[in-house]
């Protein structure tokens, strides 16, 4: 049996998959990864892109925040890919519980996935620091400088910067869905950058799956690894 019919039996007989996802589940959507050798970490600007996406920059130099922030973090036409829709499938045929994801651009949801836990927030949902005021993210996208909202206060996008803690609500209820998994299947993640990866340690069921292009710190874990492109894998499911 080849490994992509072991995954597909596997799948068949699971009533509890959960699916944990990284930036390489979006790639086949055109958005950039980040750690891979063509991902946004490699390329080059005046400062490393995890400074400039931290609090503390935030905070001090919103101007070039949101500079960087509207070049590289607002992917808002893009579409969900076979990756995607294969998951989203999964959830209405009553196979698959959740998604956890630590990507910020929204296409889990919008493939149709119902239940998402996004850990790193999302470039959908945006407030004023001020007053708590909710704006879309073409009010970002559309304007220049630091975005304001009508009080004065600036719109801060609810994605998780370096430095700012992981949503608690989010991280429980990631971590009950892991706990009630029978299959975890994991994709597009270097399984490098925590708390998310240290969340692999609640699944207890009977399969742990990696799809993933490089090695992970887990792979000694996993029942089965599959190194072609996620998308690539689950279209065929």
């Amino acid at each position: 049996m080849t490994e992509l019919e072991t995954l597909r039996q596997w799948v068949r007989q699971s009533r509890q998959i959960v699916f944990f996802g990284g930036a390489g589940v979006s790639t086949e959507s055109g958005i950039p990864d980040f750690r891979s050798q063509d991902g946004l970490y490699h390329q080059k600007y005046t400062l490393p892109p995890e400074e400039i996406l931290s609090h503390d920059f935030f905070q001090a130099h919103p101007e070039a925040f949101f500079a960087f922030y509207r070049d590289k973090m607002l992917p808002l036409d893009a579409q969900p890919n076979a990756a995607h829709r294969t998951l989203a499938r999964w959830e209405q045929e009553g196979r698959l519980s959740a998604v956890i994801t630590q990507n910020i651009d929204g296409l889990h949801q919008k493939a149709g996935s119902g239940t998402v836990f996004e850990l790193h927030g999302s470039i959908w949902r945006n407030h004023c620091t001020r007053c708590g005021a909710g704006y879309p993210p073409e009010r970002i996208r559309g304007g220049a400088g630091v975005p304001r909202c009508s009080c004065g206060g600036i719109i801060k996008p609810d994605v998780v910067l370096y430095g700012e803690s992981l949503d608690e609500d989010c991280l429980a209820g990631a971590v009950h869905a892991l706990r009630q998994a029978d299959l975890l299947v994991v994709g597009g993640t270097s399984l490098t950058v925590y708390p998310a990866a240290g969340l692999l340690r609640y699944f207890r069921g009977q399969h742990l799956v990696l799809i993933n292009r490089d090695a992970t710190p887990h792979d000694g874990e996993a029942d089965l690894i599959l190194r072609q492109p996620i998308g690539q894998v689950l279209g065929q499911l």
